[in-house]
């Protein structure tokens, strides 16, 4: 079942590259009395991720911090190595973006936001989808139906909501 408005995040854990290597970052540590946006994509370097998703917040993140937004995270079911490798290629991090991976989709499917498509090599992948978190609490909750575009769930849309 897909999480819902109103509830708290579940309990787990996404990873980020360090300078030792996979490092664990708790989701409870980085949500807690904190506003934060979270947006999960099906894939680093994928086609609308990279050309459209991930601009898209990448353009609005001054206007969230001016709305009280005090970080937004993308996520995607692929290992830290990768979304590091997507960081450096987009300039996410400059942006002010924080790049973190769910490596075996464990956050994805605890939220009920997980989708195969196993033709593609796509297991337990993020749907697309866009939410803002605040104190670990969903406030506001966007997922497209179809993750072949990204109308609901791009940063401008988003933005709307505050």
């Amino acid at each position: 079942m897909t999480i819902s408005v109103g509830e708290k995040l579940p309990q787990g854990s996404l990873m980020k590259l360090g300078t030792e290597g996979p490092e664990p970052v708790s989701l409870d540590a980085i949500t807690k009395g904190r506003k934060v946006v979270l947006f999960g994509v099906p894939g680093a370097f994928t086609a609308l991720c990279s050309s459209a998703h991930l601009p898209s917040f990448m353009r609005t993140a001054d206007a969230f911090r001016a709305k009280g937004i005090d970080d937004i995270i993308c996520m995607s079911v692929n290992d830290p190595w990768v979304m590091e490798a997507w960081d450096q290629a987009s300039g996410a991090s400059g942006a002010g973006i924080k790049m973190l991976a769910d490596p075996d989709g464990r956050l994805t499917v605890a939220m009920g936001l997980d989708f195969s498509a196993p033709p593609v090599g796509f297991v337990n992948r993020a749907r697309r989808f866009a939410a803002v978190i605040d104190d670990g609490v969903v406030v506001t909750l966007q997922e497209e139906q179809d993750t072949h575009v990204c109308n609901f769930t791009s940063g401008e849309t988003l933005l709307e909501t505050l």
